[in-house]
């Protein structure tokens, strides 16, 4: 039998690593690989993006310490019963390829995580000694974010914390009924303890650097977590509860929402096709309503259809808009800064640049296109110095005339 290199092995556990959505790409364009693949690519396997505490969008590398797992979670490809090659790196293993990748300019990080092998308190050491290593043997100052193991002792899922920039454990489906029917071996009580624990870690260790000055940091980029969205039943209206629960709980550094896509030899129970990949993206966009758009999560949950499902033709905030039309028009010239946050097509940005702007000359349409990308969808909710949308927020075809066209809905798959 032929005994794999490290090559094949870091091929296995790159791809992998892919269904961990934690670390997000920033969508750039590909750079040090001839075919567009592999680990010189911002946009194949073994590259992914994440944000730096001060802003920097990086890339790092995205592996697996191993894809073996005693657990069986339905959904997941890595799981005990799946036919899948398997592979698995030694903690210096991965020490060594992050230093050399690091050392050629081709990542600025690492994103590790692992299918649990003996236990999870074994493997949780593993992934704990390749951080340790990587910061006390050689310096390193690069960014870590290790995905840590709920069911691992306490002081070991502690212990990562002091090693990475940023840790995560997944809540994996936002459900207690999905996740007890399809990840048997988690617990959700446990996985939200962890979390619990790491949130208020954080805060002790902040609390402690003001007091004093060489005092340790403790996950300074945060915490993050993940859920599957369409493996199970629930409804977007459950997991926009889920994670406003989870940001107020644990305080969140962000909840990924990561679409359900069928696997090889994929469980019975499971879904045969997909959900819609606009799905995931009207989630990111609520999410974006109730963190930077002052929107509340009940507010977010109104712009649902009766099945509690967000519409895929129009964003949230048009949908929302749509259902609270007693409350538009907006004059630009006169609205709070909130107010103007709540009209469709208005960014942060755009709203920052008209308040700015106003305060010099009162603003007309024309004005707001120079601010904007386009006025067309912000016509039936303003009032300008040179407009009022007489009448046409009443219009019973609104809703299509502002819906994007099919095209537009493709790039979304």
């Amino acid at each position: 039998m032929k005994q794999e290199t490290i090559t094949d092995r870091l091929a296995i556990l790159a791809d992998a690593a892919k269904y961990d959505a934690s670390c997000a790409s920033s969508g750039t364009a590909k750079r040090n690989s001839r075919d567009g693949k592999g680990i010189g690519s911002t946009e194949g396997m073994g590259i992914c993006h994440a944000y730096a505490p001060d802003g920097r969008c990086i890339s790092l590398l995205k592996i697996l310490l191993t894809n073996h797992c005693i657990f069986d979670c339905h959904y997941c490809v890595n799981r005990k019963s799946s036919n899948v090659r398997r592979a698995r790196f030694t903690a210096q293993e991965v020490v060594e390829l992050t230093l050399n990748f690091y050392r050629r300019n081709y990542i600025e990080g690492l994103f590790l995580s692992s299918g649990i092998i003996k236990s999870a308190d074994h493997t949780m050491e593993q992934l704990i000694e390749v951080a340790r290593a990587l910061r006390e043997d050689h310096g390193f100052k690069g960014y870590i974010h290790l995905k840590t193991i709920p069911e691992a002792d306490r002081a070991l899922v502690e212990q990562a914390g002091l090693w990475a920039d940023r840790v995560s454990i997944n809540v994996e489906l936002p459900t207690e009924r999905g996740l007890s029917d399809l990840a048997p071996d988690k617990n959700g009580g446990q996985i939200e303890g962890a979390m619990a624990r790491l949130g208020s870690a954080m805060v002790e260790a902040k609390d402690a650097r003001k007091r004093f000055k060489h005092a340790p940091m403790f996950a300074p980029a945060g915490q993050s977590t993940q859920m599957i969205v369409g493996a199970d039943g629930a409804s977007d209206t459950q997991i926009i509860g889920r994670a406003s629960e989870l940001y107020d709980r644990h305080r969140l550094r962000r909840v990924y929402y990561s679409a359900f896509s069928p696997i090889p030899d994929a469980s019975a129970v499971l879904p045969l096709k997909r959900p819609p990949l606009m799905r995931e993206h009207r989630l990111y966009q609520s999410d974006w309503l109730i963190r930077f758009y002052g929107f509340s999560t009940s507010e977010v949950q109104t712009a649902t259809d009766d099945d509690g499902m967000l519409a895929l033709d129009i964003d949230p905030k048009l949908a929302w808009a749509l259902r609270h039309r007693q409350d538009f028009p907006v004059d630009i010239n006169l609205a709070s800064r909130e107010k103007l946050l709540r009209v469709p097509g208005l960014g942060t940005r755009a709203v920052a640049a008209i308040l700015q702007a106003r305060r010099h000359h009162r603003l007309r349409l024309d004005d707001l296109a120079r601010l904007t990308r386009t006025v067309t969808k912000l016509r039936p909710f303003i009032v300008t110095a040179d407009w009022r949308p007489t009448g046409l927020i009443d219009t019973a075809n609104l809703r299509a005339r502002l819906a994007p066209p099919p095209r537009q809905m493709e790039l979304f798959g």
